[in-house]
């Protein structure tokens, strides 16, 4: 039994707790009055957000946009995109100018404390690499000392280099750029020996290559970049669903229920298949959504295998393994807390 004199304080609490879940239903009222979710994506990023030669938005960042206006409204079309700089990403995210962040981003403690916003899982392991002309020789960022080097300016990519340089006392002149496109360019034009970025991000680069072949990317991962969607810290309602959004997507690959496989979900007699699809429980209507959300989600862009195949995956233009982003029961770390 609570003491008399604390009942006040957890009094007010509940009250603040309400307060704020009520609060926190702000923005998927505000979405689903709008008829379409306000998206950030990355300007260009082949694999993870780009316009395709028809106009059409594609990539892995971009399918997690279409996973959550699909969750809420049975149509991955209702997206409106904003394509952001490195530099203006956080900003339209704290001023309203979109719902939901997707854009490459890395979840680090800094952003979450500074910025107002809080990120909601990840959707890929990364980590910060370098890639070099093949001719040049170099078989390890151990061999870097000296090195003229490009980077993107405003990202983690610049401190984590200088840290790795510092710590292994190699010398270094940074070039900056204020975009990827502006980093590769002065790679490619042999103006600094090694553009350092986040492994997957070097991928991209090195397939927009005139002759890919030419460069390589070293062994050294050197840096953990967990990205993930951001969505602004004063919306908990609005956090919750696009974490199991994330949270929906790798479950799914790990039951089995894929895009093409909806009909025999559905049938399925299997607890947790059950509870996935909607035909048991109520844990749509927990979030404000229908309870078949799931299934209309992966029906439209796939499940989390599916999304990573199709974009970033081996048969993909980038041809990146899955490595630590496959599946926990597979060897590697991706996993989800259990819907029920």
């Amino acid at each position: 039994m609570p003491n008399p004199s604390t009942i006040p304080s957890l009094a007010a609490a509940a009250f603040l707790l309400a307060g704020c879940l009520t609060a926190g239903a702000a923005t998927l009222d505000d979405v689903k009055a709008r008829g379409t979710l306000n998206c950030g994506v990355n300007e260009g990023l082949l694999g993870f957000g780009m316009k395709n030669a028809d106009g059409a938005w594609t990539g892995f960042d971009v399918d997690f946009c279409k996973a959550v206006a699909t969750a809420i409204f049975n149509d991955p079309a209702k997206v409106t995109y904003l394509p952001l700089s490195a530099t203006d990403r956080f900003d339209a995210l704290k001023t309203g100018k979109v719902d939901l962040l997707s854009r490459n981003s890395t979840w680090t403690l800094g952003r979450e404390a500074d910025l107002g916003i809080v990120f909601t899982g990840v959707t890929y392991y990364d980590g910060q690499g370098f890639m070099v002309k093949r001719a040049s020789g170099k078989t390890s960022a151990l061999e870097l000392d000296g090195a003229t080097v490009c980077v993107q300016a405003g990202t983690t990519t610049e401190p984590n280099f200088i840290d790795y340089f510092t710590t292994n006392t190699m010398k270094y002149t940074e070039v900056s750029a204020a975009t990827p496109s502006e980093a590769l360019a002065a790679y490619s034009s042999g103006k600094c020996d090694t553009i350092t970025s986040d492994v997957s991000q070097l991928y991209a680069e090195k397939a927009g290559l005139s002759d890919p072949g030419d460069s390589i990317i070293l062994p050294e991962v050197i840096s953990k970049e967990p990205l993930g969607p951001a969505v602004r810290a004063d919306d908990e309602a609005w956090r919750l669903l696009v974490q199991w959004v994330n949270f929906a997507l790798v479950n799914a690959e790990e039951l089995g229920v894929s895009s093409d496989r909806i009909d025999e979900a559905k049938a399925s007699k299997k607890p947790e298949v059950m509870r996935l699809i909607g035909t048991d429980g109520d844990f749509g209507t927990k979030l404000g959504l229908t309870n078949d959300w799931i299934a209309n989600m992966v029906k439209a862009v796939g499940n989390y295998g599916e999304v990573y195949e199709r974009n970033l995956g081996v048969d993909s233009k980038l041809g990146i393994p899955r490595g630590l982003n496959q599946l926990w029961s597979r060897g590697g770390i991706q996993y989800a807390p259990p819907i029920r």
